[in-house]
């Protein structure tokens, strides 16, 4: 999976951020590195300078949040045609989620291709998007919510998606929960993916 690179902070007590590269070209595994005490623990979620140093988009320029009351809620794959292509940084705040990334670039050596990992609170994971790669997630617990910081505003115009489980890409999605998957019609009627 690539080399883990961590920043510490200088200041006494230091706290670092790991970065871990994925297959796909420029999306990220970012992971804490909670110091706790008898007060509970605090970590770093976003170093703007580490970013930098692996030629991370780090402008924050909005900040959103998905609340999603069932397990097997699926959101995309969605994504912003440029100019307006928007990376992001993604977080679950509560719950669990399978998160999924889907490399739509065409001049990308990834293109294509696809990575998922599980984000929870508890494994302090979060997953740096790059702009043109499509994202999407299935929630693995009822009340999950899941936080965005975009590095460009939303433009309806120019947001673009792909079905889920169009045979084109192959992503292996969790099993659906016994209640079923939730998903948006749009979500879900997207037409066959053509290169």
């Amino acid at each position: 999976m690539g080399r883990r690179v961590r920043r510490a902070c200088t200041a006494a007590g230091g706290h670092s951020l790991i970065v871990e590269p994925t297959p796909l070209a420029g999306v990220f595994v970012v992971a804490l590195e909670p110091i706790g005490d008898e007060r509970g623990w605090f970590a770093r979620t976003f170093d703007r300078e580490l970013f930098r140093a692996h030629g991370i988009d780090d402008a924050v320029v909005q900040c959103n949040v998905s609340a999603n009351a069932r397990a097997g809620t699926l959101r995309g794959m969605h994504w912003q045609e440029a100019p307006h292509g928007e990376g992001k940084l993604v977080r679950c705040q509560r719950g669990a989620l399978y998160d999924v990334a889907l490399d739509l670039r065409r001049d990308s050596s990834t293109y294509l291709q696809w990575f998922a990992a599980e984000l929870t609170p508890a494994n302090g994971r979060s997953l740096f998007i790059a702009a043109g790669v499509a994202h999407g997630f299935q929630t693995l617990a009822d009340d999950t919510e899941v936080h965005y910081q975009m590095t460009a505003p939303y433009v309806a115009d120019a947001a673009r998606g792909v079905r889920w489980d169009d045979p084109a890409f192959g992503i292996a999605w969790p099993e659906a929960p016994p209640g079923g998957r939730v998903i948006a019609e749009r979500d879900r009627s997207y037409p066959d993916f053509t290169p």
